[in-house]
């Protein structure tokens, strides 16, 4: 440390100050401190704070929801033509600095509760018109509206498409909501189609889904692979949530019908004939 004598008060100064700019330039603050031995004064080098820019921006949560309650309140009267839905979306995000894929989100919650699946559908084909991608959770409600309105082989189209483009990184519950579609329009083939993707990947299904692939086998005479699937799949344990807590409950009762998987036989098989 420079020992300097002075008996002036402190003052501050500049190092490079032609050179330098003023974020990188060293602050120089003269601290005066008494050395009771032979009285002189000391300087101290220090440098300024850095300072953080933070690269995001701070929203109003409550933006998107006002947005999405002014897009549902546009194009709920609207007529159920292509033009008439994708003007009015058009000039919805004409003013907008951002694309607003969180109200639009929204908004196709909105439309879910509401039961408006032709409306979803819209929506979701102009995103597609855009060059949008579309969240898991907007797929799932596309594939729900299209199920729905018994459009099923678009909906097939939009799950290979799916697949194709992201081949590792499709998640369980889109698979679960295709063998709930084909199990409601009785389509067990089409169940085996997305079971075999399943293994393929490598994806374990859940209870429900277990159960609805072996009724599928059960349709197309194949019951003697239902013993297997459901020792592989079916776990002992079902989890169910009960006052928002998550507990763990063993299998068993009138909506079970395997309280046992070490006693499968034909006639528990039997009770995965839809009547």
């Amino acid at each position: 440390m420079a020992e300097l004598s002075f008996k002036s008060r402190p003052r501050m100064f500049l190092l490079d100050q032609t050179t330098a700019s003023p974020s990188s330039r060293a602050v120089v603050v003269a601290v005066m401190r008494h050395n009771q031995r032979n009285d002189v004064k000391s300087i101290e080098l220090r440098r300024p704070a850095r300072r953080e820019h933070h690269l995001w921006k701070r929203r109003d949560r409550g933006q998107s929801f006002r947005k999405a309650s002014d897009l549902v309140r546009i194009i709920r009267n609207l007529p159920d033509e292509k033009n008439a839905i994708y003007d009015a979306l058009d000039r919805w995000t004409a003013f907008e600095d951002e694309f607003p894929i969180i109200a639009i989100a929204k908004s196709l919650q909105t439309l879910k509760k509401n039961h408006h699946w032709l409306r979803i559908i819209q929506v979701c084909k102009w995103l597609f018109s855009k060059g949008q991608i579309l969240t898991w959770l907007t797929y799932d409600v596309l594939l729900i509206a299209l199920s729905m309105e018994g459009r099923v082989d678009e909906a097939e189209l939009v799950y290979n498409k799916v697949i194709k483009d992201y081949t590792r990184s499709t998640p369980k519950r889109l698979f679960s909501r295709m063998v709930s579609m084909y199990d409601h329009h009785h389509l067990p083939h089409k169940i085996l189609e997305v079971f075999a993707d399943m293994e393929e990947f490598g994806i374990r299904p859940d209870g429900d889904t277990t159960w609805r692939i072996g009724r599928a086998l059960v349709q197309l005479k194949q019951p003697e692979k239902v013993k297997q699937l459901l020792e592989k799949y079916l776990t002992k344990w079902k989890y169910l949530y009960f006052d928002g807590k998550r507990v763990r409950v063993k299998r068993g009762g009138p909506s079970d019908p395997f309280a046992d998987q070490s006693k499968i036989d034909q006639p528990k098989i039997d009770q995965l004939k839809i009547e």
